[in-house]
């Protein structure tokens, strides 16, 4: 591909257009669609949406597993000059309530199962709809709406996606048309997707990593098959299966996914393997490459969601630099900066600013926040404008690869999900048995890290083992399994630092048994 930034963006719901109408576009239990098919059933979805009183610019929000409207909907919300919100299902009623309430959400699809949890919690100007209620709705539309016009602002805001910090409720990512559609190219052309490429998606759909799974293999007029798997077994039957080309995953999938014996017709069709969400070990590197052997490419990638993505490693270079988080990737500029803004000598640690047109709008309804990560790019910047500024400390090689040394928050990373210590913590004090609370991330072989929690029973003297049952109990009614703590730490008092804040440092250091 030769494309620059400045020609390349498209209105989002574009992606689909201009492909073979007739190849395969998306596998779902549904059946398949064509591209013809495909671009027919966003402009009904477009319609519908248009005919629910919405006024352009108004947040719209999927709270589903992977089914064909889930799919659909980024493209359609785009067509109908909406905003797509999408909800991770695993997500549960306090968190869901929050980002509908913080997103301002006029109208929510999910299963009949999921909305009556919102029942007592939702506002009363979002409308909430049974996904099979639309399908039925879909039915009795006539006229699909037109692809959006090619004027279309390509600045205009398109999706938000919530993401947790290191403090607070999660916040929603701005996304634009633009942010889309050349971060759907740019993945395109580093993995070197073609029309004859079938990608399964087993990442939730709400993760930028996992929607990019539909949007850069449309963008070359590839086939998408999104999977909701049980066991990791299932992904290998599903490979083989569908012939499957391209598969991404987090390092803990890896993990369960090299502990099986994968059928020989899903190895003999697999050309690339990505990995996001955290890094693979070497050790990783080596079994896949055992199972997979040099004709499937490998590769590592670094990114964060206020800019999609940063980095990739070429994998011709994996076996000998599996730790690197390599290079840019096309349309970003990643500069090593250190505390004065300058750019940072070789070898030598900093903070990674990523600069481009990929850099998002910032934070939904949160300007504190936005001015903390979003600013003024170095000056060394070719882009100029807004860069996000990471918090990540890495440093870039003699050899010119980038490596990662350290994350500066306190974000705990298990399974792939970035979890916000704050977000258990006040669930946790809200259960009544605490007074306060302290979540930590520790090692974990499977989940990279797990959630080792602290608490300060209210009743001192209580029974420990009682209340360690029963907050685990409440906690796994009010949050998402990838938060569950695996340990409960019930502690007589906190320890305290010099200004009187609990000291998560000495916390992290105790010796549990």
């Amino acid at each position: 591909m030769n494309i620059t930034p400045e020609t390349a963006a498209f209105p989002l719901d574009h992606l689909a257009i201009g492909k073979n109408p007739d190849a395969s576009a998306l596998v779902t239990r549904s059946g398949t669609l064509s591209y013809k098919m495909l671009n027919h059933r966003v402009g009904l979805l477009a319609a519908w949406l248009q005919g629910q009183g919405l006024a352009r610019g108004d947040r719209i929000a999927t709270w589903l597993s992977k089914t064909e409207l889930a799919c659909v909907m980024p493209l359609a919300a785009a067509r109908a000059g909406l905003v797509h919100v999408p909800v991770n299902p695993l997500l549960k009623q306090a968190q869901v309530a929050h980002i509908m309430a913080d997103s301002g959400a006029k109208l929510l699809i999910s299963n009949s199962g999921r909305l009556k949890t919102l029942e007592d919690s939702r506002k009363q100007d979002c409308e909430l709809f049974e996904d099979k209620a639309v399908e039925t709705f879909l039915e009795s539309v006539k006229i699909s709406m037109e692809p959006s016009a090619e004027s279309t602002d390509t600045n205009d805001l398109a999706a938000i996606l919530y993401t947790s910090g290191s403090t607070g409720r999660p916040k929603g990512v701005m996304l634009s048309h633009a942010n889309l559609t050349l971060g759907a190219l740019s993945v395109a052309e580093y993995l070197k997707l073609s029309a004859n490429d079938r990608t399964i998606c087993v990442l939730p759909l709400s993760f930028d990593y996992g929607q990019n799974q539909l949007l850069s293999t449309w963008a070359v007029g590839g086939c998408a098959v999104p999977m909701d798997y049980l066991t990791p077994r299932d992904v290998l039957k599903a490979c083989a299966r569908e012939q499957i080309t391209t598969l991404a995953a987090v390092p803990p999938l890896w993990v369960q996914l090299v502990e099986h014996e994968w059928p020989e017709e899903a190895v003999a069709s697999m050309r690339r393997l990505t990995n996001s969400g955290g890094a693979l070990t070497p050790t990783l590197v080596k079994q896949l490459r055992g199972i997979f052997g040099s004709g499937t490419d490998i590769y590592a990638m670094y990114g964060l969601t206020e800019a999609f993505r940063s980095t990739y490693l070429d994998p011709a270079l994996i076996d000998d630099n599996p730790t690197s988080m390599g290079t840019a990737i096309p349309y970003a500029e990643i500069l090593v900066v250190d505390e004065t803004g300058t750019v940072a000598g070789a070898d030598q640690p900093g903070e990674l600013v990523h600069c481009g047109p990929l850099v998002a709008q910032g934070y939904w309804n949160d300007p504190e926040r936005t001015a903390q990560r979003f600013k003024s790019a170095p000056e060394a910047s070719r882009y100029a404008g807004t860069a996000v500024f990471s918090g990540d400390t890495v440093k870039r090689g003699d050899d010119g690869l980038l490596y990662f040394v350290g994350r500066d928050d306190a974000m705990i990373k298990s399974s792939g999900n970035r979890i916000s210590p704050t977000e258990i913590e006040e669930i946790a004090v809200e259960s009544g048995m605490v007074a306060e609370a302290v979540a930590l991330g520790v090692p974990d072989e499977r989940l990279g890290h797990a959630i080792r929690l602290f608490v300060r029973p209210v009743e001192q003297g209580a029974e420990t083992s009682a209340v360690a049952e029963q907050l685990a109990k409440y906690l796994k009614q009010n949050l998402p399994n990838f938060m569950h703590p695996r340990d409960i730490i019930l502690l007589s008092e906190f320890p305290k630092n010099p200004n009187g804040k609990l000291d998560r440092t000495a916390l992290a250091s105790m010796d549990i048994e």
